[in-house]
């Protein structure tokens, strides 16, 4: 048997390729790199460091440390097929006014509400925004928190877009708004419930990656005719005064639900007229208007055919006669006789050429 070296090869191959053990000079170096110790060398008079005058301290401040974000909630805002521009225009500028939003593609008509859970679901939100169109006029907006509920359904009126408006304001995209609700808020319970589903959807939440730590704008919400009346304000300064931003519309309740898009009714407003209705009673009252204008007509033709439309007054040819002055003075003027004017006499002219010619 040929003899083999540490590494299971024979030995003639293993010395030949240097496949076999280290070799003492190898062995050397290792031992004197091991045995080399670090000498510290001190520093000459010329490597001794002056030591520099204490430096100004910046006036930067440092820079802020955000905490965790912990408030994770995220608002899904989409719409149904069928909106207009005017809505969508609307839809994107909430869009971008939330930074904790997400967006998705618009959803068929015909599908059911409870689809709108499972996208949610998917896209990994807890609040939704949604938005749909009845007749390519009537817009309607559900706020839900999802899964469990409360949801509540909106008829949105008065749309004016921010693009529409051109308002002088304007404020730092991303940056966390201040949320200013009417004392009516806490009139009833209904209102309480609504504040505080505006709050948590319209609310960025505290430390969010994507939002800005600091407040220059206000969303105000005043409840006015049964109605919640939204506007957008700059803060311009610290002293409180406002410039109006946009987008402003008016959000008129219908419905309070126990579910998300489903489960009881917790509360209607008995206030509420739906579009229909109130286009229905436009129509007919234009209609009674043509329907008077007609009777009218038709009664006096009526009224004229029977006699004079107005009995004849006796006192009204009162003011006709001539007063007694004049009726005197006119009799005075036939009693004295008038005088008789002579008439000038006429001069006849004779020529004498025709006289000689008939002589």
């Amino acid at each position: 048997m040929p003899k083999r070296g540490n590494n299971g090869l024979p030995y003639h191959l293993s010395k030949k390729f240097g496949l076999g053990d280290k070799s003492k000079s190898i062995k050397k170096r290792e031992q004197k790199k091991k045995n080399v110790k670090v000498q510290k060398t001190k520093p000459t008079d010329e490597q001794v460091l002056v030591r520099a005058e204490p430096e100004e301290i910046s006036v930067v401040p440092n820079t802020i440390h955000r905490g965790k974000w912990r408030n994770k909630q995220r608002v899904l805002v989409f719409a149904a097929r069928g909106i207009t521009h005017r809505d969508r225009h609307l839809m994107l500028d909430l869009k971008n006014m939330f930074p904790h939003s997400k967006s998705e593609s618009k959803m068929e008509k015909k599908d059911p509400h409870l689809v709108v859970n499972e996208i949610c679901e998917t896209r990994n939100c807890s609040k939704v925004l949604y938005f749909e169109c009845r007749k390519k006029q009537d817009l309607y907006m559900w706020m839900s928190n999802v899964p469990s509920g409360p949801s509540a359904k909106f008829l949105i009126e008065n749309i004016h877009t921010s693009g529409e408006l051109k308002m002088a304001g304007n404020c730092l995209k991303g940056s966390r708004p201040l949320l200013s609700f009417d004392s009516n808020f806490d009139s009833s319970a209904h209102w309480s419930l609504l504040k505080e589903l505006l709050v948590q959807i319209f609310g960025t939440p505290n430390n969010h990656p994507k939002s800005q730590p600091f407040f220059d704008h206000v969303f105000s919400f005043t409840v006015f005719d049964n109605r919640i009346w939204f506007r957008n304000f700059q803060i311009l300064e610290e002293d409180g005064q406002l410039v109006e931003i946009g987008p402003r519309f008016v959000m008129n309740p219908i419905k309070i639900f126990e579910g998300s898009f489903n489960g009881q009714v917790l509360w209607e407003n008995r206030h509420y007229v739906s579009p229909n209705l109130h286009r229905r009673e436009m129509r007919k009252s234009a209609g009674l208007k043509y329907k008077n204008k007609i009777d009218q007509k038709i009664s006096y033709d009526i009224r004229k055919q029977d006699g004079p439309l107005m009995k004849p007054d006796e006192l009204a040819e009162v003011f006709d006669e001539e007063p007694m002055e004049s009726i005197d003075s006119e009799n005075e003027d036939k009693k004295q006789p008038k005088k008789k004017m002579k008439k000038k006499k006429t001069k006849k002219v004779v020529d004498f050429k025709v006289e000689e010619m008939a002589a």
